[in-house]
């Protein structure tokens, strides 16, 4: 787990100054070490965090003279070591024991294909130093970023937005249409785009073949498939789905340093301690985070992850938050988006990543689960709909507002005409493969959604504290398996029925039947005091004005009623745009 940059020029010698200031932007990405490296129109940069390999050995940018070849990478393989006598099998050798190097050599085996035999989470950048071709790849749940920038004869990519504006020369003029989507997409702006005209992002499941001349090919090379299985009856989903979980939960504590668990109390994260203490993992470290009550909503759920630390004997830390602590950590927070994030549950993996980060380097995480076993409240009303009428009922159920809505809220020089958002909905529903409402609305999430909100989420808050997050419910078979199996089984209980009936006897009782939570954070669900003033303050400043994204009387409106105003998912108006212009603002956008 790090932090990656570099610089490709198709004219000339590339600017490895450019990549060096990139570098301080992804220090807490990678506390643990610096390294650069330039050669011709190639300059690499890379900060590291320590996991596999303490050695210097496992240094990046990793070159191999022998091969001809240069990687910087961020992630973490989980089969690297059967790789690894695989390729001793082919007559390669290795000067390191880290799974970086078997990157290396499976690009050398297997080119761009070499992503189909990995198992893990990563974003890597490879350069062959004979041809000068490179190759940019993500993993197939987007579980670690990739955002890059060009202009002409330039690309230049890092793990982190911000990086890229530390490095200067980029276009940070607003994407109307990235900011159509923030107002009606739940916050998420689909890859490529971002909320600025100058950075993209590769896809998930990307890779992208870059030549010295600057021509590009770019190509998706996995995707679930939501085709059912007529060889497994109802009955043998949950032992199925169990089987590949513990699979997973196991791959995922591959390192050479202790790995502990966030657990929430939900049934996601108590079902991966459960399946720890089951394969004889003792002195399992957990975490839990909660806050003080405001507006009448509790802060914590410290009753349910209680009986799961008691239950399975594990080290629990219950990490506290009180008011001294809160509001320091939402410019913290803000800080450490790489792109905006409305989401509450930032400020909490913020807080709780800093505790955490004390204790251990790794953690697994129960991220993903809603996503591919329908644990949200807007697939059940999907499972009667008709499919042609399918896009209609999804925008109603999740869209934030209705297009119509944005005239009155949007200034005139921001609105888009068209409903971008609907439009990128029904092309995606559009697709073959998908038989059911719920099928494509599942299919959708997972590969944006989950991975512009949740997962980008985690990886940004953990990374902001040198902690590396793990999330077993993304191992891309067990996302594979849950695609295939029938929606009316992920439905049942309430949502995650299939999950639900797998963890019956392993998961305690109360924890399986409780109602489903959320992380718990009162303070920005219900704005007051220093809180609001802070939000107030942010979209008064004289950049908001003079950016004008919003309409007057409409930020009017919502500060006079700070709370009541919601989305249609029950977010807070006022804390979406507030959201939004700090973090433009903390970037000097």
């Amino acid at each position: 787990m790090c932090g990656i940059a570099g610089e490709l020029r198709y004219d000339g010698t590339a600017d490895a100054e450019a990549v060096r200031r990139m570098l301080p932007c992804l220090e807490s990405r990678g506390p643990d070490g610096e390294g650069l490296w330039a050669r011709g129109p190639v300059a690499f940069g890379h900060r590291r965090l320590k996991i596999i390999d303490l050695s210097e050995a496992g240094a990046q940018p990793m070159i191999d003279e022998e091969l001809g070849l240069s990687l910087v990478f961020n992630g973490c393989i989980y089969n690297y070591r059967q790789l690894r006598e695989e390729l001793k099998a082919y007559g390669y050798k290795f000067f390191s024991t880290s799974d970086t190097e078997v990157i290396i050599k499976a690009y050398h085996r297997w080119g761009s294909d070499c992503v189909q035999h990995f198992l893990g989470m990563f974003a890597f950048a490879i350069v062959e130093h004979g041809t000068g071709t490179v190759m940019l790849a993500r993993d197939r749940l987007g579980i670690k970023p990739l955002y890059l920038a060009e202009t002409r004869g330039r690309l230049r990519f890092a793990s982190t937005l911000p990086a890229l504006l530390a490095a200067g020369d980029v276009d940070t003029s607003i994407d109307k249409v990235a900011l159509q989507h923030y107002m009606t997409f739940h916050s998420v702006v689909p890859a490529p785009r971002t909320i600025i005209n100058g950075v993209r992002k590769l896809p998930p499941a990307t890779v992208r073949i870059i030549r010295t001349d600057g021509s590009t090919t770019e190509h998706t090379y996995w995707e679930a498939s939501f085709t059912r299985r007529p060889d497994v009856t109802d009955a043998e989903w949950p032992e199925l789905i169990h089987e590949k979980l513990k699979q997973a939960v196991e791959r995922r504590m591959v390192a050479d340093v202790p790995v502990g668990v966030l657990l929430s109390g939900g049934i996601d994260s108590s079902y991966i301690v459960a399946l720890l203490a089951e394969q004889g993992q003792r002195g399992l470290t957990t975490f839990s985070i909660g806050f003080e009550a405001a507006g009448g909503e509790s802060g914590d759920e410290f009753a349910y992850s209680d009986i799961v630390a008691k239950q399975f004997d594990t080290v629990h830390h219950q990490i506290r938050i009180g008011k001294d602590r809160f509001l320091p950590a939402v410019d913290r927070t803000v800080a450490a988006m790489s792109e905006p994030m409305v989401s509450h549950d930032c400020i909490a993996f913020n807080l709780l990543s800093e505790d955490v980060s004390k204790s251990v380097k790794v953690v697994q995480s129960g991220q993903g689960a809603d996503e591919i076993l329908a644990g949200y409240s807007w697939y059940p009303p999907l499972a009667d709909v008709p499919y042609e009428q399918a896009v209609d009922a999804y925008a109603k159920e999740f869209f934030d507002r209705p297009h119509s809505r944005l005239a009155r809220q949007l200034s005139p020089e921001w609105l888009v005409e068209r409903d971008v958002s609907r439009e990128f909905v029904a092309a995606s529903f559009g697709r073959p493969g998908a038989g059911t409402a719920v099928d494509a609305a599942l299919r959708l999430d997972s590969q944006v959604m989950l991975v512009d909100d949740p997962v980008k989420r985690v990886d940004n808050m953990t990374m902001a504290w040198g902690l590396e997050a793990r999330v077993p419910f993304l191992d891309h078979e067990l996302v594979e398996l849950a695609a295939a199996c029938p929606p009316a089984l992920k439905l049942a209980h309430g949502g995650k029925g299939v999950l639900k009936d797998a963890a019956r006897g392993v998961v305690p009782d109360e924890v399986i039947d409780r109602t489903k939570g959320y992380f718990p954070v009162p303070g920005i669900r219900h704005l007051e005091g220093a809180m609001l003033e802070k939000v107030r303050d942010a979209l008064s400043a004289q950049a908001a004005r003079d950016r004008g994204l919003f309409r007057q009387d409409y930020v009017d409106l919502l500060l006079a009623d700070p709370n009541t105003p919601r989305t249609t998912l029950g977010a807070n108006q006022l804390w979406q745009l507030a959201l939004l212009e700090m973090w433009l603002q903390d970037k000097g956008i």
